[in-house]
């Protein structure tokens, strides 16, 4: 195997990215070039082991709140020890280990050791309990289990859907010997997670943690300046010790499970190829180099952290900075103390930052590029302005299929648009959902995608069979969303096809509601579902969560000047929460049940 060198990350527009679709120029997504050429080598071993040999001694994994870091060398130690230890105890590969762990070096190690000893990583939400946690174990049938001592009990209250585990690991959060006397007494097998990992040296404490060892490199000036890579690749990669198996690409590696909104959540089966593509595709959209750190605050659980930025530094050859959660307030001293130059937000983690007190040093910080994963597009510019960033970048796709939709680093975008086709390595139509047909540019269709190269996508869900073949009917991977293309090529989000609505003749988004009503300064949650009307067709109506006191009256008449007249809410329902899952997504499905309650506002009541 070899692995061709890669060019500088900082690649210009060119002629190249414009194409010719149905007679029409179309521009595309043409910065995506792989670090590690040879496909054969993209997988978790290969990456780690090339990174060990070529930098032994630079930082990779820092977590300042175990005061510890690791560099690559290290890493891949530690990785092979808990590899070796799994396999001693029994597994095989393509044995799967469930995780259930809040952030840690320890997460960290055996999410690596599973890897490298050809075992399936399954990191589970740390929220889930008795059924949602039970439905997973019993989907994924594991032997093996990590989890920290708090949540052992938890197993013991679904033991008859867990009973192929057969050993467990268990990570020390002040509580670990009852935890395992809770689990041995249940029948279980259950040892210290130490017991994978005995060689304590595997890190070392830095003499303060807001120094950077050398090994790290100088961290550049971000600002105005794209890092080059440095270092080169080498012909040939590290080779595998014999007593460890040899990982192919298309292994299974990990298998992440989807929040379940609509149904039960379905694991997402992913070989190494497509954890390698996710992770270096982010390479591309950050213009990630050795240079860089990249902090991640969301759990590791989700393919946010793992896939989108613990992953991507492994392949880049950069830091990995990893906190226990997201704080708001402590978020821009964290970027400093750790000298942060890319993060991730998702969610309502940039308007919480946003609203933090502004500081005259706000923009005195090395970070150069955001992640913005969902974040609300009104403020991106003014947090651009206030913490001195040179890049927003995002990406549309899902756990199954990576990202075939992109942004190009440090362009403004079209207000609204979500990327451009990443087209040398996807295919992408939008078409109609009950008929698949193609839909003409400008109308919206369902998103639909198949890869151009093998195992860059999901092989399926995971023990379920019958739901694979639904959503990649007629070969194309069917997600769901409604998006439009513009004449131009630009991608922009309309709505999911579930939340659809349709009133007077036409066709609403949920979403660009939600979006409306979010802008008002007294509304913190909305949530627009529809009902159903006298005349057959949708009404709209909108749940909100406010901050401060706002009458029915005066959010209707905020919708009047911001929405159609056929999109604005009939209904108002203000609530003090909405349910959801445990990974935080509104349960629709029970809202609509509930319909319109008497506590609901109808705005064509009589006053």
């Amino acid at each position: 195997m070899s692995v061709a060198p890669t060019a500088g990350r900082a690649v210009p527009e060119s002629s190249e990215a414009w194409s010719e679709r149905k007679g029409e120029l179309v521009r595309h997504y043409r910065d995506l070039r792989p670090t590690f050429g040879d496909r054969g080598d993209w997988a978790l071993p290969a990456v780690l082991r090339y990174q060990a040999e070529h930098r032994p001694d630079a930082v990779w994994l820092d977590v300042p709140e175990e005061g510890r870091t690791w560099t690559f060398g290290q890493m891949l130690a530690a990785a092979e020890t808990v590899a070796r230890a799994l396999l001693a105890a029994g597994a095989v590969p393509g044995d799967r280990v469930v995780v259930v762990a809040g952030n840690s070096s320890r997460f960290v190690r055996t999410w690596l050791g599973c890897g490298m000893g050809g075992l399936v990583e399954v990191p589970v939400n740390t929220a889930y309990e008795e059924e949602f946690l039970a439905h997973q174990i019993r989907t994924i049938r594991a032997k093996y289990a990590v989890v920290d001592d708090i949540y052992a009990e938890r197993f013991v209250r679904i033991a008859t859907a867990s009973t192929d585990i057969e050993k467990f690991w268990v990570i020390d959060t002040g509580s670990r010997d009852h935890a395992i006397e809770v689990l041995c007494s249940a029948g279980w097998e259950a040892v210290p997670w130490e017991d994978l990992e005995n060689d304590a040296s595997m890190g070392e404490t830095p003499e303060a943690m807001g120094k950077i060892p050398e090994a790290v490199g100088e961290i550049p000036e971000v600002m105005g300046k794209i890092p080059q890579p440095t270092g080169e690749i080498p012909e040939t990669p590290p080779s595998s010790p014999s007593d460890l198996p040899v990982v192919n690409p298309r292994d299974l590696a990990s298998v992440l499970f989807t929040s379940g909104t609509t149904g039960l959540s379905k694991g997402v089966a992913m070989p190494h190829a497509q954890m390698y593509f996710f992770a270096d595709l982010c390479v591309s959209l950050t213009r990630l180099t050795p240079q860089d750190a990249w902090m991640a605050v969301t759990p590791l659980f989700y393919g946010n952290a793992q896939l989108m930025a613990a992953y991507p530094t492994l392949v880049a050859g950069a830091r990995f900075v990893l906190r226990s959660g997201f704080s708001a307030p402590d978020w821009i001293d964290q970027i400093r103390e750790s000298r942060v130059t890319v993060t991730t937000f998702a969610g309502a983690m940039m308007d919480g930052i946003w609203r933090q007190p502004p500081r005259p040093d706000d923009a005195d910080n090395p970070l150069r590029c955001v992640f913005a994963a969902g974040g609300p597009l009104s403020i991106q510019e003014p947090m651009r302005e206030r913490y001195g960033i040179e890049a927003f970048v995002d990406v549309f796709g899902l756990t199954e299929i990576t990202a075939p939709i992109m942004t190009p680093y440090g362009e403004d975008r079209p207000p609204g648009a979500v990327g451009l086709q990443a087209d040398e390595w996807f295919d992408v139509a939008l078409v109609d959902p009950d008929t698949d047909e193609e839909v003409p540019v400008g109308v919206t269709g369902e998103l639909i995608v198949r890869p151009k190269v093998p195992f860059i996508c999901s092989t399926g869900y995971y023990n379920m069979p019958d739901i694979t073949v639904e959503a990649w009917r007629n070969l194309w991977f069917h997600t769901g969303d409604m998006l439009r293309r513009d004449a131009d090529g630009w991608f922009y989000f309309v709505d999911r096809i579930k939340d659809k609505l349709r009133r007077s003749g036409e066709n609403i988004s949920s979403f660009q509601v939600e979006l409306a009503i979010l802008a008002h300064p007294a509304v913190e949650e909305c949530c627009v579902i529809a009902v159903p009307g006298e005349t057959g067709e949708d009404e709209v109506m909108a749940y909100l969560i406010v901050r401060e006191e706002v009458t029915p009256e005066e959010v209707w008449e905020w919708c009047d000047t911001r929405i159609p007249d056929f999109a604005v809410p009939r209904y108002l329902r203000f609530v003090a929460d909405l349910p959801k899952t445990p990974s935080q997504r509104v349960q629709r499905n029970t809202l609509r049940a509930a319909g319109v309650t008497p506590d609901t506002q109808d705005r064509t009541s009589p006053s």
